[in-house]
């Protein structure tokens, strides 16, 4: 148990389903309403996940490396390197589940005849080395880091599925709607996962104050404050509505999904409108840290919607 804790398990499998959600719930759907037989296989694709899987679990791990004087701070019962782990085989670990998900995507890079994968499956592990070394002791550059790597994962689901068509129906492929369709959907929930993440780390960075002011960490509620980090993440909060709710008027499919206006008001804005009530009364780490959990449910409902938004199609 320990070890699936120090990969995040539930982040993990979160970000296996946000990718299976992605393909088998939204792009798939949107290839048999244009009549388009997919071509990647349910096993390449299984691939796919799986290198993503790996390098976010290695990822995890060489952060909290690099994490334990701050985390003794913050969380000392939760402290697992150097305590109920060897330093050694958590580095082991990294440097292995880094190794493997380069390889697999590698594999993705062949098969697809993607140059571009194989630099992005080299250039991740390097991202998220210097996230926890250096990018996360400075202001918001870490938080870009991650959610910009989030919004990849979920754009690396359209692009693989195209770049296997493309190599089947040729280039004309990425000029139908089809392409078209899935790209905008896609972008829009890749978007979502960026401005959702964002929040999340600002949130967190919040909640870990105390530790991060210690080790020297240069971080948005140092720098800013407290007060004036919670008007921003408010207003980021107040961006993510309004885009939201614009969208559901802006795209005219979304009053034909079954449920769609009671879900987009229970499931999508009622968790915003708790996490902003409760970032608002927060004072202390333990609220931050209700508030950093709430914003998971915001990005789970969101993976959630996916499978709604397929039913259109």
């Amino acid at each position: 148990m320990k070890y699936l804790k120090l990969i995040r398990y539930k982040n993990i499998l979160m970000i296996g389903g946000m990718q299976y959600a992605l393909r088998y719930g939204l792009i798939l759907p949107i290839l048999s309403h244009y009549e388009v037989s997919p071509v990647l296989s349910h096993l390449r694709f299984a691939l796919v996940v799986l290198s993503t899987l790996l390098l976010a679990a290695a990822g995890y791990i060489i952060n909290d490396y690099f994490d334990i004087r701050i985390d003794r701070i913050n969380k000392p019962n939760k402290v697992l390197i150097g305590r109920h782990i060897a330093r050694r085989t958590a580095l082991f670990l990294h440097v292995l589940l880094t190794m493997l998900g380069i390889l697999v995507g590698l594999f993705i890079a062949y098969v697809a005849r993607k140059e571009i994968y194989a630099l992005m499956y080299i250039a991740v592990p390097v991202l998220l080395w210097y996230y926890s070394t250096t990018f996360k002791r400075h202001i918001v550059i870490g938080n870009l880091v991650i959610s910009f790597l989030t919004g990849i994962v979920v754009l690396l689901v359209v692009s693989i599925e195209f770049a296997m068509l493309t190599k089947v129906y040729g280039e004309q492929i990425l000029r139908t709607e089809a392409c078209s369709t899935a790209w905008f959907y896609t972008t829009g929930f890749a978007i979502f996962a960026f401005l959702s993440n964002f929040i999340r780390e600002i949130i967190k960075d919040t909640e870990d104050v105390k530790g991060d002011k210690t080790v020297g960490c240069k971080t948005l509620p140092i720098a800013l404050g407290i007060k004036l980090t919670k008007v921003f993440v408010l207003v980021l909060e107040g961006i993510s509505l309004l885009a939201m709710w614009g969208i559901y008027f802006y795209v005219d499919k979304f009053s034909s999904i079954p449920f769609a206006l009671p879900y987009y008001i229970i499931g999508l804005t009622l968790p915003h409108a708790l996490l902003i009530y409760k970032l608002i009364k927060a004072n202390r780490s333990v609220d931050y840290h209700q508030v950093s959990n709430l914003s998971k449910l915001v990005i789970l409902m969101g993976i959630i919607f996916i499978l709604l938004v397929g039913q259109m199609f």
